[in-house]
C-alpha cells in the first residue's frame, strides 16, 4: 500500500494534515484547566453537528462499538426487550451485542439492500400494549450495504403508537457526513465514532443523550464501569474525565468539528451528495448495480457495488491493494464476495473520488470483467463538470 494514495474504505477515512497535526501534541496535565479548553468546546461543537440544542454529549476512549455498549448498558436492564431490524452486518452486530448482554431482542429480519422497515416497526410497537419494548434500535446508514434509512419514519412509528421506548440510532457512518437531526427526529441516543465523518483516527466513541435517556440511566441495571455516563458527567463538571483522557484525539476532535462547522453542515452534506452521485454515475457507466435497492436508499458515504454472479468481488479489493496500492472495502456477511465497497466520506473531493473510480475500473478490466476502460471515469467526470459550481471543499 502507498501512504501517498487516498483510501476508499468507509472508515477510517482520510485525514486532513491539519487534523493529524492537531492530534500530535505535547503532553499536558489532563487535570489542569488547559484540558477544559479542549473538552468543553469539542462537546459543544459535536452537539451542533448533531443539530441539537439539548443533547448531552459524551466522548469515550473507544470506537463506535463501545458507543453501542454505552447506549445499552446505561439505559437498559437484563431481560429488557428491544426492537431491531437486521438489514446488514452492523445492525446484526448491535443485535448480537444486545443478546450477549441478556436483552430480549425482537428482530425484524429485512433483506440486505433494503432500509429499516418503519411499517413493520409500527406494527410491532402498536401491538406492544404493555410497553414491554424499552428501546428501538435503528441503523441510520448500514455501512455494509450502502443503505441509508429514514429515521424520521421510525420516530413517526413510535409517536403513532404513543410508545415510550427509547430511540437509539447508530450514526457511525453518517454523522458528520450526512444530514442528522437529533432534535427534529426525536432521537434519544445517537452513536458515532471519530474515524469517519470527523476525519480522525479511530479511538473515540461519541454519543448524544436526550434528557429522557439520561433519566433512564437512573434505573438501568446492566453493569457498566468504564462506559458509565454518570461518572463521565461528574468528570466533565470538573473539566476532566473519570480516568485519563485521550488528549490528542480530543484536540483533533475540536479542530475537526470546527472545520465541519466552518464549512457549514449543509455544505458538508451537499459535498458528500455530489461526490457520491459521481460514484453512482460511474457504477451506471460500468453497467453494474448498487446493493441498495432503490435511489432513496442510496448512501452518500459508502457505495456497495454488486459484481456479476459467479465473480468474486473480493478479488477487486485484493488486486487494487497489490497492483495499485489503493484500499477499497470488501463485502461483509451475506454480501461477502458479492460486492466491493467504495467509501466516499470525510475528507474527500471529486478529484480524489476520480482516482478511486479510475483504480476500481482498472482492476475490473485487469480481472476480465466486461467493462470498457474509461466508461465509469467519463460518467463521473461528466457529473462533476456539470456540477462544478457546487464544488465544496473541506475547510482549511
Amino acid at each position: 500500500m502507498s501512504f501517498q494514495n487516498p483510501v476508499f474504505i468507509p472508515g477510517p477515512t482520510n485525514m486532513p494534515e491539519s487534523i493529524r497535526k492537531a492530534c500530535d501534541m505535547p503532553t499536558i496535565d489532563h487535570r489542569s484547566p488547559l484540558f477544559g479548553q479542549i473538552l468543553h468546546p469539542a462537546r459543544a461543537n459535536v452537539q451542533k453537528v448533531l443539530k441539537s440544542d439539548s443533547a448531552d454529549v459524551f466522548i469515550f476512549p473507544s470506537t463506535g462499538t463501545g458507543g453501542w455498549e454505552t447506549a445499552i448498558t446505561n439505559t437498559l436492564s437484563a431481560g429488557d426487550t428491544v426492537l431491531a431490524a437486521r438489514n446488514g452486518m452492523f445492525s446484526h452486530r448491535w443485535i448480537d451485542m444486545c443478546q450477549r448482554h441478556g436483552l430480549d431482542v425482537q428482530i425484524v429480519e429485512t433483506p440486505w439492500g433494503q432500509g429499516l422497515p418503519a411499517d413493520r416497526y409500527a406494527e410491532a410497537l402498536a401491538a406492544d400494549k404493555s410497553h414491554k419494548i424499552k428501546a428501538v434500535l435503528a441503523t441510520h446508514n448500514e455501512t455494509a450495504t450502502g443503505v441509508k434509512s429514514n429515521i424520521a419514519a421510525v420516530r413517526a412509528a413510535l409517536d403513532a403508537a404513543s410508545h415510550p421506548a427509547l430511540l437509539m440510532v447508530d450514526g457511525v457512518s453518517s454523522i458528520g457526513s450526512m444530514d442528522f437531526r437529533f432534535d427534529e427526529w426525536g432521537v434519544d441516543i445517537a452513536v458515532t465514532g471519530s474515524q469517519k465523518g470527523f476525519m480522525l483516527p479511530a479511538g473515540l466513541a461519541i454519543l448524544g443523550f436526550s434528557a429522557k435517556a439520561r433519566t433512564a440511566t437512573k434505573t438501568a441495571t446492566l453493569p457498566r464501569t468504564f462506559f458509565d455516563v454518570n461518572d463521565m458527567a461528574k468528570g466533565y463538571d470538573n473539566s476532566a474525565f473519570p480516568y485519563t483522557p485521550p488528549v490528542g484525539l480530543m484536540n483533533g476532535l475540536l479542530l475537526a468539528s470546527d472545520m465541519l462547522l466552518r464549512e457549514g453542515l449543509d455544505n458538508v452534506f451537499a459535498r458528500h451528495t455530489r461526490i457520491a452521485s459521481g460514484i453512482r454515475a460511474a457504477v451506471h457507466g460500468w453497467g453494474l448495480e448498487l446493493c441498495a435497492a432503490r435511489p432513496d436508499l442510496y448512501s452518500d458515504t459508502v457505495s456497495a457495488i454488486k459484481t456479476p454472479a459467479g465473480f468474486d468481488a473480493t478479488s477487486i479489493v485484493n488486486h487494487a491493494a497489490s497492483a495499485y496500492g489503493v484500499a477499497f472495502g470488501t463485502g461483509l456477511g451475506e454480501v461477502a464476495g458479492k460486492v466491493f465497497r467504495i467509501g466516499h466520506l470525510g475528507s474527500m473531493t471529486d478529484v480524489m473520488a476520480l482516482s478511486g473510480i479510475a483504480t476500481a475500473e482498472m482492476c475490473m478490466v485487469d480481472l476480465g470483467l466486461d467493462i470498457k476502460l474509461g466508461s465509469g471515469v467519463a460518467a463521473a467526470q461528466d457529473h462533476y463538470r456539470r456540477t462544478t459550481g457546487q464544488a465544496l471543499q473541506v475547510a482549511a
